[in-house]
């Protein structure tokens, strides 16, 4: 079943790609058919820069138990670090 639905929030970060690091500018999150996890459906992230073309792009392919360990240990990463230094300014 595909759900159609995507989720897209701006990001300020850095990517590597086929031909290097790029800055990335957006996060879409949808949860359908994957490309090539071995899974009838996957949460699947793309971390992109649109405004440079089809190859600033990193995707994922997670299992929904992978995609939610993922949000708990970024969670705990933050908490354990000191307030603000990961932030933009």
């Amino acid at each position: 079943m595909c759900t159609y639905v995507t989720e897209t929030v701006r990001m300020a970060g850095s990517g590597k790609g086929p031909d290097g690091w790029f800055p990335l500018t957006q996060a879409s999150v949808y949860v359908d058919h994957p490309f090539h996890a071995p899974f009838e459906h996957t949460v699947n992230i793309d971390f992109a820069a649109p405004e440079l073309g089809p190859g600033a792009r990193v995707a994922v392919e997670l299992t929904e138990e992978s995609a939610l360990a993922l949000i708990d240990a970024i969670k705990a990463a933050l908490a354990a670090a000191p307030p603000g230094i990961a932030a933009a300014g």
